[in-house]
């Protein structure tokens, strides 16, 4: 597999995920590598869901700036059209209030002059699909572990838990929260654990989801509703520990119960229509993008509470934030170099603290019973709903037209 000059590929990226997938695909999309040149390392690769399978618990909520991104690599017009969902309204209140009522903001597509808010889309069709996109380009996977971390002035050297070694000029770590190459890397991360788990499930509503987001922020965290194709909503309820066990022991009609009570009844009886899973909730975020030959991309450089659901566009932005700056270098030659790599880590390790922060003090805004807070929390809803240029500039924030973004990103791809 070696070429003439000992280097196996230009690009080794761990993680066959989305953030990974779709970083193989943009770095032969934007002509910054050849075909055959990037290699996908995983422990195992997805496999395809059935046609009639049900909707994943996993969907994710898509920005503008992720359907660009998605697009210019190839994958957004593979994805079937079952499984993505364009919603065009968003409301948000606090417990005390009333949706579309006191304490509440609402948003819609038809105010700022956009087609929808964003997308909800599948997560296991959306991972499949960019695998797929990334085999189209030439990608090759290989399944097997990392098992060391070698890098050198020109190269990086891997060697796999199945004794193979590769060489490559750029080592790409996607591989998640739990990331390996990050702790081979030697880099470390701060933050803390919420002490909260995300129950996520599908269920069906008496009332009609209007193609809305719905999320009604409580005292121990957020119960959202992401609308899907055929009525139901997927839900994303945020609770402490103890609650969080004690909604999971609940029978059906119980759960169903304590959900349309936790909502407010904004869409009338719920009803689980699906598992009910969760996973813990955590602000993680490493002190370091970027060593020489490597560079951390995706919920491996940081993870945020999923209250507004950013995580993955935020990957995404890292995506094309590195392939914009590598493109800047002029060639293949250059991938991996310091200098450009430290420019990638400036630029998206700012914009990712700034929204980790947010985040983390919204959560911590929105958690406290404290009659000030509460009435900080009125006031501030009751104060960007009578402004539209701020709810405009909120909204293009969130779908990646405002803000530092790469430049190709911002106009429609042809």
């Amino acid at each position: 597999m070696s070429t003439p000059g000992g280097r196996d590929f230009d690009v080794i990226i761990v993680g066959a995920g989305v953030i990974g997938a779709v970083m193989a695909s943009l770095l032969v999309a934007r002509k910054l590598t050849a075909p055959g040149r990037v290699a996908i390392i995983a422990d195992r690769f997805a496999g395809a869901a059935s046609a009639d399978a049900d909707w994943d618990l996993r969907v994710f909520a898509l920005s503008r700036a992720s359907e660009r991104l998605l697009d210019a690599c190839g994958v957004w017009d593979l994805l079937p059209s079952a499984r993505v969902f364009a919603f065009e309204q968003m409301c948000v209140w606090d417990a005390g209030g009333e949706p579309r009522g006191k304490g509440s903001l609402c948003f819609d597509a038809a105010e700022i002059g956009e087609p929808n808010l964003g997308y909800i889309v599948d997560g296991r069709a959306l991972q499949w699909q960019c695998l797929q996109a990334a085999r189209a380009a030439g990608t090759v996977l290989l399944e097997a572990g990392l098992a060391e971390i070698s890098a050198g002035d020109a190269a990086v050297s891997i060697r796999l838990n199945d004794g193979r070694t590769l060489r490559s000029r750029l080592l790409i770590a996607a591989d998640g929260q739990d990331s390996k190459t990050r702790a081979l890397l030697g880099i470390e991360t701060a933050g803390h654990a919420y002490h909260q788990d995300a129950l996520v499930a599908h269920v069906r509503t008496a009332r009609s989801h209007r193609n809305t987001a719905w999320q009604r922020f409580l005292a121990q965290g957020p119960v959202a509703f992401l609308p899907l194709p055929d009525g139901r909503s997927s839900i994303v309820w945020s609770a402490a520990l103890a609650e969080a066990a004690r909604l999971r022991a609940l029978d059906p009609a119980a759960f169903g119960a304590a959900l349309t009570a936790a909502s407010g009844g904004a869409l009338g009886d719920c009803e689980l229509a699906s598992p009910l899973a969760s996973f813990p909730l955590k602000l993680q975020y490493a002190l370091e993008y970027a060593r020489p030959r490597a560079v951390l991309l995706g919920d491996a450089a940081h993870v945020v509470h999923p209250l507004a659901g950013q995580g993955l566009n935020l990957g995404l932005l890292d995506c094309a934030a590195l392939a914009d700056v590598l493109g800047q270098a002029g060639g293949s030659d250059f991938l991996g170099e310091h200098r450009l790599l430290r420019r990638y880590e400036r630029w998206r390790r700012s914009e990712n603290l700034l929204a980790a922060g947010a985040l983390d003090g919204l959560e911590r805004l929105f958690s406290s019973a404290d009659p000030l807070s509460a009435g900080l929390r009125t006031l501030g809803f009751r104060a960007v709903g009578k402004m539209p240029f701020v709810k405009r500039r909120l909204v293009r924030r969130a779908l990646g037209l405002a803000g530092d973004v790469p430049g190709f990103l911002k106009a429609e791809q042809s």
